[in-house]
């Protein structure tokens, strides 16, 4: 996709892209798109040059992704992975491309994007197909999978398989790592918004597992256990 490269060159300020980098701790550099300006970039020539069909779409996401020069190009390409007028091609046939995605992207801005907003969703289309990936990438040696595998819900609400949230969550309890200790508080902050009561009553039953991260992150917005509600 020449075009979508030509569009975020166009954006360019070279001026910002260093402190991006640094902020981003990239090994890739940017062009220096803002957040804004890369979404529309990407809408606009998304928007104007359609794919046929699902495998050129695959392709097109592959070859973006995996011929990356710049960092917004992984971006671009998520974008490409997430438009609507693909949705019918995103069937459990393209967990593979995911897993390349998470794997190879190996950072929280390319992995949270990812498992909430493209893991998620095929979850909650197909469970009985994608639950089992999600169970098997809860104990697999990447943390980024394992962090997918337990913030995937955070949009779910009152869909949540709670059985699989709480399989992905203990397989991760004992992790020192950072990022999958803060994906665990995340997912159990967001949860607690549709079921404080279970939130409240998994952080007390875990309590001697929970990491000081994760609880506190469990518990932001909803106090201490057995006390009021937090501040909004």
């Amino acid at each position: 996709m020449q075009d979508l490269r030509a569009g975020l060159a166009a954006a360019a300020d070279p001026a910002a892209a260093p402190a991006m980098q640094a902020y981003m701790k990239s090994d890739l550099p940017y062009y220096g798109v803002r957040a804004s300006s890369c979404r529309a970039v990407c809408t606009s020539v998304i928007a104007a040059h359609p794919l046929p069909d699902r495998a050129a779409w695959l392709a097109a996401v592959r070859r973006l992704w995996d011929e990356v020069t710049h960092r917004e190009e992984l971006y671009a390409a998520l974008a490409l992975l997430r438009d609507r007028r693909y949705a019918g091609h995103r069937d459990p046939g393209v967990l593979p491309v995911y897993r390349h995605v998470l794997v190879t992207g190996a950072w929280w801005d390319v992995v949270d994007d990812t498992a909430a907003h493209v893991v998620g969703p095929l979850l909650l289309a197909h469970p009985a197909e994608v639950g089992p990936v999600l169970r098997a990438w809860a104990v697999d040696e990447d943390r980024w999978l394992r962090r997918t595998a337990v913030i995937a819900q955070l949009m779910a609400k009152e869909r949540t398989e709670l059985d699989l949230l709480t399989t992905a969550i203990e397989a991760n309890l004992d992790d020192r790592d950072f990022f999958p200790r803060k994906a665990i508080g995340w997912a159990l902050r967001q949860y607690a918004r549709t079921d404080p009561d279970w939130v409240r009553a998994f952080v007390s039953d875990h309590a001697e597992r929970l990491s000081p991260l994760s609880r506190r992150e469990a518990l932001k917005h909803l106090g201490p256990l057995g006390g009021p509600p937090g501040p909004a």
